[in-house]
């Protein structure tokens, strides 16, 4: 994901940063708790197409986001 576009891209739900989980090609937000899809390249920042997070998913987000930090 091109670093400029990250930059200015945020949830949709509650306008915090996203992060980008390159393997899932998805971008997350961990403050709403979901999960974004990228399809094709595109980011779908539609709520009602992102998938909610699993708890465990969100406590390994965050603890990696805070060791990037």
């Amino acid at each position: 994901m091109d670093k400029r576009l990250m930059a200015i891209l945020v949830c949709p739900a509650n306008k915090t940063p996203l992060h980008y989980d390159e393997a899932k090609q998805e971008l997350i937000s961990l403050s709403a708790g979901l999960a974004y899809p990228i399809r094709d390249a595109i980011p779908i920042l539609l709520v009602n197409e992102a998938r909610q997070l699993s708890l465990e998913e969100a406590e390994t987000y965050r603890k990696h986001t805070q060791a990037s930090a």
